[in-house]
């Protein structure tokens, strides 16, 4: 298992460690409710320097991304950020991703902790192009600084105007004294003033014990991973391994809207999932509440109100903000419609839910 530059201060700090994609991480501090509301109402840290990032670069480099992933590269201008995919040849997924461009010739790719080596093999067996490929993942660390006081814990460790990052942008920038910082803002737990955090490893006990000082009056506080994942499924965000795999399409996973069908966007297995697009799908990944009493959990059958089979939960949880149970699934078509009704099959009985619009959490 390998180690975050932050292993020592999780330790230290009372975190529960435990393996996670490759990687021994915190899954809690105090607690996963108690950690969910830190960051709804204040501030958390995460961190997720188990990510992974690659660099492309060179004149090749844009035609490199554009085949790899399903959303259009050529709409991204320098400083912004966008959410895509890696198809597979089967119909699949090979990754969900963000996409970073710095300029024409050079690009971050940030690919999930668990396919690290997956997604470089094939970052490097589909590059025919002859783009340069690095993958700085080993010495790059990322902290998630997420919650309504962000914003001000952060600003204090700059002289750049933060609130100018907005949603799904990006800046390098001198921060908490380290030249060449990225700062950007995509979110993964739905809050607005949320931003990430990316330097060498080097810096990471210096940037931790900054980020801590400056926002100690605002209660900032180490979130782990069990509240990373309520916080995320609160908004209906997608995980992969759970709510995306190797074998479902972006436009059963309601992704249609990373997944570009323009002139000039010829990424890989494109026709297959245009004409999935067109024709439609037998089954859609949906968000659904529970209306009996009973926690959803990955893989129980969803079945409709005679017992047949309908379906599969990919994810689900006691929304710690809702008070409610709800969950995540891939549903067959004709019953994914907004208000139908489902049924979870849990402890052999069937219990009542509705499939709802996402996100759950406004």
């Amino acid at each position: 298992m390998k180690n975050t530059a932050f292993i020592k201060m999780h330790e230290a700090m009372g975190g529960k460690i435990v393996p996670f994609a490759g990687f021994n991480m915190p899954v809690q501090f105090e607690g996963v409710n108690a950690e969910h509301e830190t960051v709804r109402k204040a501030v958390g840290v995460f961190d997720v320097s188990h990510m992974g990032e690659v660099w492309i670069k060179g004149p090749n480099a844009f035609a490199l991304v554009q085949k790899l992933t399903s959303n259009d590269v050529a709409k991204l201008v320098d400083g912004k950020i966008q959410y895509s995919c890696f198809p597979n040849y089967q119909g699949g997924i090979v990754d969900d991703l963000l996409v970073y461009r710095f300029n024409a010739e050079k690009y971050l790719l940030v690919i999930n902790a668990s396919n690290i080596d997956k997604d470089w093999k094939w970052i490097n067996d589909n590059n025919d192009v002859g783009a340069q490929t690095i993958n700085a993942s080993d010495e790059t660390s990322q902290l998630a600084v997420q919650g309504p006081k962000a914003l001000e814990t952060l600003q204090k460790l700059t002289s750049e105007d933060l609130s100018a990052i907005s949603y799904y942008t990006f800046k390098e920038i001198e921060f908490a004294g380290v030249p060449g910082t990225i700062m950007s803002a995509t979110g993964y737990t739905g809050e607005k003033n949320s931003f990430e955090i990316y330097f060498p490893d080097e810096y990471a006990e210096k940037m931790w014990n900054a980020v801590f000082e400056a926002g100690k009056e605002f209660g900032i506080k180490p979130i782990g991973l069990g509240a990373r994942d309520t916080l995320r499924l609160e908004m209906g965000f997608c995980l992969y391994g759970n709510d995306i795999n190797d074998t479902t399409s972006p436009i059963e996973a309601g992704l249609d809207w990373i997944t570009k069908f323009v002139e000039g966007n010829n990424f890989i297995n494109r026709p297959y999932h245009e004409k999935l697009k067109k024709e439609g799908a037998s089954k859609y990944l949906r968000g659904f509440e529970m209306i009996d009493k009973g926690i959803p959990r990955q893989h129980y059958e969803i079945c409709d109100g005679q017992g047949n089979v309908i379906g599969e939960v990919t994810s689900g949880t006691m929304s710690p903000s809702l008070k409610k149970a709800i969950g995540m699934g891939y549903i067959k078509t004709g019953f994914h419609n907004i208000d139908s009704e489902i049924f979870i099959k849990i402890r052999e009985k069937l219990l009542r839910a509705k499939v709802v619009k996402l996100p759950f959490y406004h």
